[in-house]
């Protein structure tokens, strides 16, 4: 069994825990070490090494940054559910619900592949897109409700980088991929530069190989130069900092290799060579208070030129994740531009570890970590778990998290002086979006730093904006979705104009379909009841009906049919389909019995699919009318009404119609056409002309089988040149 003083980086993690934790904490974390190392027993890396040594890795990168005691425990353990076999259960009994949370959150992480749309990579990548954007959107919303899921995966990932070596080519840049697209941009908005820096750098070596090689030769037979130049900067600026009685720490440093290869790659585009770039070179100024930084600010202008327009001041304004420095470029010695920053102790502190720092073990009362205003200084966490909630689709929350969390951040102010932070390139709508949905579909102008401004004119730095509402509600531009025209940057905006416009095309179908079975029921004589249409229909609700009828999915004519109750099917006579027969009756069922003496009323001319009811009369039997027929419902003995149902067999029944329509040559033979072409029979037709309108009507019965080949004939008759309207008639 592998012990404790075996394992090197054990030993080092249990010495470095101990310089912060309290006794009791540091045996919570031996604990937890001992049940890994027995946990992954008998386990290897890709590298031969026993596999303990990669969470111990995590957790001592966590106790460098001196994290907590539940984030340290949930390190050593984070790889033994899947690995080893154990349940949340038993972990949650031997440590505490809130570690076995950690690790279960850690734990369906794991398996997140990468989801870089524009990789070349993802040909490689079995997992399809859907999954990965889910597995995306898992980690993120993890990651809202508890940060420390995803500080145990970047140092997890961070130490997977350091030992990718060991990996198959594919896999490895796979991996550095992911890292790149996913994990690098979390670490630098989460505040963690540590990480981020070494993560890129990590990923730039197997991604592109050659120009890491080429970088690292540029920059290593330039290093004596440099270093000489840094040491000779610091010291022109530290002299004049004493002298100021400004109590502060100087120092200088190279920019790393990923950003050197970026920054190359634009001043090649400027025509550029590497052997002009200083400001490579970074000074760093670590005063003791806030009011020193001003006055080394003050300072450092008066020793060296400043460059216009390269000014920002983040600790007045600080960065959505809790970043703050004064930022300013100046001409240092020989006349190069040299980047300067300026901070405090625990600025810099938070600059290094960013959101890491906020969960520094700090004793409370409770013995809990103090987290300081943890919860309003990463506000745009919130807004994770308020995308969950609004999109629907992984890969639609994947594209808005993507453009606005994982991107390079702009921040500006509200009229009443709140910041607000948009990914660069930001336009004033989406500005008005991150306000307020409803502020964004009525948007009509905007009024930057005090001038009217284009809509779609990017956003910068400490820009004031003011938006102006429409005083009636308007929506959204169709122009807005253009992607040339530059008006919406953020994926939550774009979303919400998308959104919009669904609805409003739904709204649109729903009002067709709603004024079809309107029209179509209501030439039928059949009675419009929203509540019995839906009964007789399979919908949740009467809209996805409307909807279905105006996208034409279904049949007005089906739906007119459906909703005459079938009843089971009684017997079938013998009649010759499409001729009217002898006794239209036969087919009816009174009070459930068949064969009874019926009658067809003429006032209605009810037809097979008519929704019926019986009136019995004195020694005539029954007399069926339509269940809205004026007449029967005018009669004032309701005792004699009785159930009828139409049988199960298919005969023809007489209809009368009338078509309104504007009179012409033919027309009343393009009429005859259709009719005969739906092989309805025509009884009798009649027509009757106004000379001075040039209007007609046209009256004729027709025999049909029913409300379904009635429909159809309505809609066939309303295409012929000149018919305005076709309706179905009662006699008076």
């Amino acid at each position: 069994m592998t012990t404790i003083q075996e394992i090197g980086s054990a030993t080092d993690l249990m010495r470095q825990i101990d310089t912060y934790l309290p006794d009791d904490r540091v045996a919570a974390v031996e604990k937890s070490l001992e049940y890994a190392i027995n946990a992954h027993d008998g386990q290897q890396r890709d590298s031969g090494e026993p596999f303990v040594v990669h969470p111990i890795a995590t957790a001592v990168r966590l106790a460098d940054m001196r994290l907590d005691t539940t984030t340290i425990q949930a390190a050593l353990l984070h790889d033994v559910i899947e690995d080893c076999g154990i349940t949340f259960n038993e972990l949650e009994s031997e440590f505490s619900t809130e570690v076995a949370k950690l690790v279960d959150g850690v734990t369906k992480l794991k398996r997140l592949d990468m989801i870089s749309e524009n990789s070349a990579m993802l040909k490689q990548i079995v997992t399809p897109e859907a999954t990965r954007a889910a597995s995306l959107r898992k980690m993120l919303v993890a990651m809202a409700e508890d940060v420390r899921v995803v500080l145990i995966k970047l140092s997890d990932r961070l130490h997977n980088m350091q030992t990718l070596g060991h990996l198959p080519v594919p896999k490895q840049q796979r991996i550095s991929r992911e890292t790149l697209d996913i994990y690098s941009p979390l670490a630098h908005r989460l505040g963690m530069y540590d990480i981020k820096w070494q993560l890129e750098d990590e990923a730039f070596r197997y991604l592109m190989p050659r120009q890491y090689k080429s970088i690292s030769r540029l920059v290593n037979r330039k290093r004596a130069e440099r270093e000489i130049y840094t040491e000779a900067a610091v010291k022109a600026i530290k002299w004049p900092l004493d002298k100021a009685k400004i109590k502060c720490s100087v120092d200088g440093r190279v920019k790393h290799l990923y950003s050197t290869y970026n920054k190359l790659q634009r001043y090649e585009r400027m025509g550029r060579k590497f052997d002009e770039i200083y400001d490579l070179i970074a000074i760093r100024v670590v005063t003791k208070d806030v009011g020193d930084c001003y006055a080394a600010l003050g300072v450092v202008h008066s020793k060296w030129r400043p460059v216009p327009g390269q000014f920002d001041d983040y600790i007045a304004s600080p960065k959505e994740n809790m970043y703050q420095s004064l930022h300013t470029s100046v001409r240092g010695p020989g006349n190069y531009p040299i980047e300067v920053q300026i901070r405090t102790e625990e600025m810099h502190e938070i600059a290094e570890e960013g959101v890491a720092s906020h969960w520094m073990y700090k004793e409370g009362e409770d013995g809990a970590p103090k987290v300081d205003n943890f919860e309003t200084k990463m506000s745009w966490l919130r807004q994770l778990l308020d995308w969950q909630r609004e999109l629907s689709g992984d890969d639609e929350y994947l594209a808005t998290v993507r453009t606005d969390i994982l991107q390079d951040q702009v921040f500006v102010y509200t009229p009443h002086g709140n910041v607000k932070d948009l990914p660069a390139g930001a336009t004033p709508i989406d500005f008005a979006y991150r306000i307020h949905t409803d502020l964004g579909h009525n948007t009509v102008g905007a009024i930057v730093n005090g001038k009217l401004t284009a809509l779609n004119t990017p956003l910068n730095n400490g820009d004031v904006v003011e938006i102006r509402k429409s005083r009636i509600p308007r929506g959204p531009s169709l122009d807005w979705l253009n992607p040339d025209l530059g008006y919406i940057v953020t994926g939550s905006a774009l979303t919400k104009v998308k959104q919009w416009f669904r609805r409003q095309e739904r709204e649109s179908k729903v009002r067709r379909g709603r004024d079809l079975l309107k029209k179509e029921l209501g030439r039928l004589g059949l009675r419009y009841n929203e509540k019995e249409i839906l009964a007789s229909l399979d919908y949740d609700n009467f809209d996805e009906l409307a909807e279905s009828l105006g996208v034409g999915q279904i049949s007005i004519a089906r739906v007119a049919e459906t909703l005459s109750p079938a009843p089971d099917e009684i017997f079938k006579p013998d009649i010759t389909p499409g001729s009217p027969p002898a006794d239209q009756t036969k087919g009816l069922v009174v009070m459930g019995e068949p064969g009874l003496l019926t009658r067809i009323a003429r006032c209605c001319s009810p037809v097979y699919g008519d929704e019926i009811t019986g009136y019995l009369t004195r020694g005539r039997g029954v007399t069926v009318h339509r269940q809205n027929c004026a007449i029967l419902r005018d009669t004032p003995d309701n005792d004699r009404h009785v159930p009828v149902a139409w049988g199960h067999y298919e005969t023809t029944y007489a209809s009368r119609l009338q078509i309104k329509a504007f009179d012409r040559v033919g027309l009343i033979r393009d009429i005859t056409n259709v009719v005969s072409s739906e092989n309805v029979n025509i009884h009798s037709l009649s027509s009757d002309e106004d000379e001075k309108t040039n209007a007609c009507t046209v009256s004729l019965t027709v025999y049909t089988t029913g409300v379904e080949q009635l429909s159809r004939l309505f809609s066939r008759v309303e295409t012929i040149p000149g018919v305005e309207a076709v309706f179905r008639v009662s006699e008076s």
